[in-house]
């Protein structure tokens, strides 16, 4: 099994006496791991655009993210090989397993390790650096490497 990452530190900062603080430093805990070695740790939401600042949405962690209509989702995801997850290579036509698809714009880059992004026709390898605009599209990660793939990813409620 590969090394599994440290769960991110998340810092939120405000205004307190009109000067700029930092109003919480600590260890994300909305943390889960939906399956094995998958971690996924939403950082933050919210449920208007323009954003209100003063105002913090707990999130419900969940795996497939419901972002809340008008509003926006921040989420950090460190994705194991597939073979960790128990998925084992495709044969032609067959759809992945983790195929989803949400009603979402979001804004994904791959900070570390490699993923193959599946869509209905066609993949494309991603290394840390690459930026994804992904458009509200019917997709999947496939992991083929023998490390950890952590992605952070912004989510926006889209038409």
């Amino acid at each position: 099994m590969s090394q599994i990452p440290k769960i991110p530190r998340r810092i939120v900062t405000g205004i307190k006496n009109g000067r700029s603080v930092i109003t919480d430093d600590a260890i994300a805990t909305n943390v889960s791991e939906h399956f094995p070695g998958l971690i996924i740790s939403d950082i933050w939401a919210t449920s208007q655009m323009p954003a209100d600042l003063s105002t913090e949405i707990i999130v419900e962690n969940t795996a497939f993210p419901v972002v809340p209509a008008n509003g926006s989702y921040f989420r950090y995801v460190s994705i194991p090989p597939d073979k960790d997850l128990g998925i084992k290579p495709l044969e032609a036509g067959q759809v992945h397993p983790l195929m989803h698809k949400t009603a979402t714009l979001d804004y994904i880059i791959i900070l570390s390790g490699e993923i193959y992004m599946i869509l209905d026709e066609e993949e494309t390898l991603l290394k840390a650096g690459d930026i994804v605009i992904q458009r509200g599209t019917n997709h999947a990660w496939s992991n083929r490497s023998d490390t950890h793939c952590i992605q952070l990813a912004v989510l926006l409620a889209a038409n």
